[in-house]
């Protein structure tokens, strides 16, 4: 059976720093690419960032680039993402999931939230 489990999620001040953790289990992720996606409220799911399936190729939405690093640990089948210089529109729940900038499993986990506030 597929998995997520997000953490490290908070409340940071604006300009500060977090890291996620995905950690999944029920497959194997160096077979696939993985992405985080966000949803903050009263928006759709977003995608936020993927990396390929052994970390030479990533992605980013266009907001978060040059402020967040996804990253992976094949051997713990987990995936980070290290969000720096935070903004308030940065405030969502944070999901990982696998596949290249689109969804491969219709299983989600329970996110993390991300609050950006002072």
């Amino acid at each position: 059976q597929v998995q997520f489990k997000e953490s490290g999620g908070g409340l940071v001040q604006p300009g500060g720093s977090l890291r996620l953790s995905c950690a999944a289990s029920g497959f194997t992720i160096s077979n696939y690419p993985m992405s985080w996606y966000r949803q903050a409220p009263g928006k759709e799911r977003e995608l936020v960032a993927s990396i390929s399936s052994i970390g030479i190729s990533t992605n980013y939405a266009d907001s978060m680039k040059g402020r967040f690093t996804i990253s992976r640990y094949n051997a713990l089948n987990t995936v980070y993402l290290q969000m720096n210089s935070l903004k308030r529109e940065d405030t969502a729940v944070y999901y990982c999931n696998a596949g290249w900038q689109s969804p491969l499993y219709d299983t989600w986990g329970q996110g993390t939230q991300v609050t950006v506030s002072s």
